[in-house]
């Protein structure tokens, strides 16, 4: 296998159907199956509190939810019961999705080909680094920040922030441009750069596999070897770092976004 059909072959999910009605079968199962894992820890966890001395797992989620909490205080005004447990999720879900791109490039997929009997099936196992996942989580954000402006608001007032937001009543037609560059630009900016970021990180994992795999065989792979596995972990306590980020970045936009829309005055 060539260096671009390598490349090809991990960036190319596993689909059924054919058209609009094609479903990314890798995505949906990893991304479901990283879902269900966060149900299945939190209700174990919670069949298991201690009020006395908490073992490190405990105190080890407890962190977590005071740092989110924190962030949901410091950026969203007012009381919404569904906002903390909707960052947590979204930090969590999104962290989990991430942190797939942190395993072998190699490894899932050679352990699906084996399973299933195929030397080419495909089997792209980072949900993030598909574009319909990460459309998909902001459009749901989208969904609720256009329920709240409706709620709070009013759809009189909702209207009235499309025709008199940012510049006043004598630029109406400007207003309404500039209003709905702004909303849509909220979905848009979650979506992309989460993908943006992630897609870049497999791609870079993929070359440096390349690096002791593909572009080097025999006695040459035995003098790349180790600049691979040191290229593979600086990068890998780096995209460590990036993969949190992007979480904690989508998070926190969701917070302020959907405080922006619990806001009457804007």
């Amino acid at each position: 296998m060539g260096t671009v059909e390598y490349i090809q072959h991990h960036l190319t999910n596993n689909t059924i159907g054919e058209g609009f009605w094609t479903f990314n079968v890798d995505t949906i199962v990893v991304s479901v199956l990283l879902g269900a894992l966060i149900v299945f820890v939190a209700a174990r966890l919670g069949k298991q509190l201690e009020t006395g001395t908490p073992g490190g797992f405990q105190n080890f989620v407890e962190s977590i939810l005071d740092f989110v909490a924190t962030n949901v205080r410091d950026a969203f005004p007012g009381h919404n019961p569904l906002i903390a447990p909707l960052a947590l999720t979204i930090f969590i879900w999104v962290w989990l999705m991430n942190f797939m791109d942190l395993i072998p490039v190699d490894l899932l997929p050679y352990l699906f080909q084996l399973v299933t009997g195929d030397s080419h099936a495909y089997l792209k196992v980072v949900p993030t680094t598909d574009l319909n996942t990460t459309l998909a989580m902001a459009a749901t954000v989208f969904a609720l920040i256009l329920y709240y402006n409706i709620k709070i608001k009013g759809v009189v007032g909702f209207i009235k922030m499309f025709l008199f937001h940012p510049f006043g009543k004598f630029f109406v037609p400007v207003n309404v441009v500039m209003t709905l560059i702004e909303e849509v630009s909220k979905p848009l900016s979650l979506a992309l750069r989460l993908f943006g970021n992630m897609f870049a990180g497999e791609l870079v994992f993929l070359l440096i596999a390349l690096i002791g795999g593909t572009l080097a065989v025999g006695a040459a792979a035995l003098f790349w070897a180790p600049l691979q596995v040191l290229l593979d972990l600086g990068w890998l306590i780096f995209h460590l770092l990036v993969i949190t980020l992007q979480a904690f970045i989508f998070m926190v936009l969701t917070i302020v976004y959907l405080g922006m829309a619990h806001d009457e005055g804007h």
